[in-house]
């Protein structure tokens, strides 16, 4: 267990042991994240998709949400703070949000249209006083179409984008909104407002103390009153390390762990405590660099590398909390159409391939791997990337690791592969959220969107994927929107664009008592239909 760790498992402890306010009567519900730190509490989170779930979607809303009610099929789309939302025929380039009436923030304050544009400035206005500029690293890439908005009345906005995008909506909803006047009412200080965050979600903050935990109470004021939390308190614990999480939960520190470590699973469902999962449009890969000079340029190399993974084996490892890889979506999915190449175990196709290319594993490809040991969707990323090593060595190559704590590498992420080339590294080991268009497929791989523009990474340029890309954004009919996502899918596959090695199922453990929680099929999840049983 590293320092950290321990002084995570210590302020658990401290939370639960010696603190009155804390006790299980009280309906606490207290959680053990993957994250190092506490997940950035002005609105736009960070520590990736996990900060999301705990500290965006709990604190805030977007005009538009994730239906989260469900545990039987995929999240849809669902009115947050726009009650509806439509493409001028017209003019598809404008778009035109009807804002909820009424709906008030954690001070009391009224959220507008005004209030909306006042926080798109935050993120992509530089020269306005309220610009922040560790949001905007958080926000900034999730709406690379947007070109303008404005208020038309206190409820109706505005949007217009760069050209015809149809995934629009699916970028909004990463948008968290925060209150201009708790911003004034903090001296216009946003480390301030970090202590007192006013949101107009169903959680509000009462206590923060960084790198140790942050306890959220529920918002009674709330507009959807179906929503307002059943407990009186949640109580978010960054915990990194698995072992120390699984010690908290047997321990009595925690009611609820994310990402259970792999070896524990079974005694700990002996031991009576639940372990949940569910289907999820989440990866885990290995995401390439495409710079010149990276050995992944080369398709053999691409395929070699998914062809020697032991899936089967990682399976076992994970304790079954996974579904082997057969593409970048999940097997089955809507979209995977039908790619010509066939992600599977073939380690003599593997060497065949790396032969041909020119390595063998006595004369092995060379490269590094930038990793984390924990973080947002990482899975168990130590023993998997381990198991990997392994396989890849079998088949030619020679993967040497450097590790990042989880941030560091979102960090690096974001300043693209030639970055991370200056440090040796030609790919890194990365989870993705792959549930709607933009965030699933154009992210990563359109040319228009290399850092600093966006999040593609390993700095891919083909324009005959762009063109598709640029089909997807047209295709305002859902069957050509379908369509269209199957051509890019085949195209990921076909050429082996990443290590395409599982899929999370979201493997959360927790106490009995916790009861009342759905496990939508979603990377965020709803937790105030939850009750803690005495």
């Amino acid at each position: 267990m590293t320092m950290l760790d321990r002084r995570a498992f210590l302020a658990a402890s401290a939370a639960v042991g010696t603190t009155p306010a804390f006790a299980q009567s009280a309906g606490t519900l207290r959680i053990a994240m993957t994250a190092s730190d506490i997940p950035l509490t002005t609105g736009q989170t960070d520590q990736g998709g996990e900060g999301q779930r705990f500290m965006g979607y709990t604190l805030y809303d977007s005009l538009i949400n994730w239906d989260l009610s469900r545990a039987d099929r995929s999240s849809g789309l669902t009115p947050g703070l726009a009650t509806k939302w439509e493409v001028d025929p017209a003019n598809t380039t404008r778009w035109i949000f009807t804002i909820r009436e009424g709906v008030q923030f954690h001070d009391g304050s009224i959220f507008t249209a005004e209030a909306a544009v006042w926080n798109f400035d935050k993120l992509l206005k530089e020269d306005s006083p309220q610009f922040d500029r560790r949001q905007s690293a958080q926000g900034r890439s999730r709406i690379p179409s947007i070109a303008g908005y404005r208020a038309i009345s206190p409820g109706v906005l505005e949007i217009t984008t760069r050209v015809p995008d149809a995934t629009l909506p699916y970028q909004v909803a990463w948008i968290m909104f925060s209150s201009p006047a708790q911003w004034e009412a903090m001296g216009r200080n946003w480390d301030q407002v970090a202590q007192r965050p006013s949101g107009t979600g169903p959680w509000r903050l009462d206590r923060f103390v960084p790198r140790e935990r942050a306890e959220l109470v529920p918002f009674a004021g709330y507009w959807d009153k179906a929503r307002v939390p059943k407990t009186s308190r949640m109580v978010l614990l960054p915990i990194p390390e698995a072992s120390a999480r699984v010690a908290a939960l047997r321990g009595g520190q925690v009611d609820w762990i994310e990402a259970p470590a792999s070896d524990a699973i079974a005694t700990l469902r002996q031991g009576g405590f639940q372990i949940t999962s569910n289907a999820y449009p989440h990866n885990w890969t290995w995401h390439f660099a495409r710079n010149p000079g990276s050995p992944w340029n080369d398709i053999r190399v691409r395929r070699a590398a998914n062809l020697a993974v032991d899936r089967q084996g990682m399976k076992q490892l994970l304790a079954d909390m996974m579904i082997p890889a057969e593409g970048f979506l999940t097997p089955g999915h809507a979209w995977f159409g039908s790619p010509s190449f066939k992600v599977r175990t073939d380690v003599a196709e593997a060497k065949r391939l790396m032969v041909e290319a020119g390595f063998t594993p006595q004369r092995p490809l060379r490269t590094k791997v930038l990793i984390a040991p924990s973080g947002s969707g990482q899975m168990q990323p130590l023993p998997m990337n381990e198991l990997i090593q392994q396989n890849l060595a079998d088949v030619g190559f020679a993967i040497d690791f450097e590790v990042v704590e989880w941030n560091t590498l979102i960090n690096i992420w974001r300043a693209g592969a030639a970055h991370a080339s200056s440090r040796g590294a030609s790919a890194m080991n990365y989870s993705y959220f792959i549930q709607d268009p933009f965030t699933a497929f154009i992210r990563h791989l359109a040319t228009e969107l290399q850092p600093p523009a966006g999040t593609n990474w390993g700095l891919y340029s083909d324009p005959a994927m762009d063109a598709l890309f640029q089909t997807l954004r047209t295709a305002f009919d859902p069957a050509a929107l379908d369509r269209a996502m199957q051509r890019i899918h085949e195209k990921y596959v076909d050429e082996a664009l990443f290590l395409m090695v599982t899929h999370d199922v979201g493997a959360r453990a927790m106490h009995r008592r916790v009861q009342g929680f759905v496990q939508a099929q979603n990377w965020f999840q709803d937790f105030s239909p939850i009750t803690i049983a005495s």
